[in-house]
């Protein structure tokens, strides 16, 4: 019988697993996308964010930070071990995420095989993606902004619905990166 995954939200740096997770977070994603180990000690008493470890039992299968901004919730990092990838976790995690909520997610635009690969991933799972332009900050300096496309589940989001997570973005998530003045992104 296969184990249920479970979500175990962290909350400290010292918990069971973080450094496992922190290893995955910093192998997964372009510095550009990361927050340094103090603005993950600021965020967790951020009532809006929750930083997920995905267990198996008692397994680490792998990470999903993200944030409740009301009407939806914006899924900043997913990233599954790579000892796992190929068995179909991550879609398992995310799906047991979605179901009953709204989600939103960037990701790179699909000009690449990979990119194209990733932005498949998340439309056999009911994901959308949306027609807006738009650029999202680094979160550590140098500071360079790129493109990334907006996407959404269960459907599309409207332009109205688009400028509001920009302006979550911009008025929440920045507060825990190293910007001081966050005026991105921009929609």
């Amino acid at each position: 019988m296969t184990q249920q995954l479970r979500f175990i939200p962290f909350k400290s740096r010292s918990d069971k697993g973080w450094a496992e997770a922190w290893a995955l977070y910093e192998a997964s994603f372009p510095d550009c996308e990361r927050w340094d180990g103090t603005g993950y000690d600021r965020a967790f008493g951020d009532p809006h964010f929750e930083a997920d470890g995905i267990w198996r039992g008692d397994e680490f299968i792998g990470i999903l930070f993200h944030w409740n901004a009301g009407d939806y919730r914006y899924v900043e990092h997913l990233a599954v071990s790579p000892r796992l990838r190929g068995q179909n976790m991550g879609s398992k995690a995310l799906a047991a995420f979605c179901q009953g909520r709204r989600v939103i997610l960037e990701i790179d635009p699909p000009e690449d095989e990979i990119s194209v690969r990733r932005q498949h991933f998340y439309q056999r799972l009911g994901f959308v993606a949306n027609p807006y332009a738009y650029i999202h900050p680094s979160f550590r300096r140098p500071f360079h902004p790129h493109r990334l496309v907006l996407m959404s589940y269960p459907e599309a989001l409207t332009y109205e619905e688009a400028r509001g997570f920009a302006d979550f973005i911009r008025e929440r998530v920045l507060r825990y990166s190293e910007h001081e003045n966050p005026e991105l992104p921009r929609l």
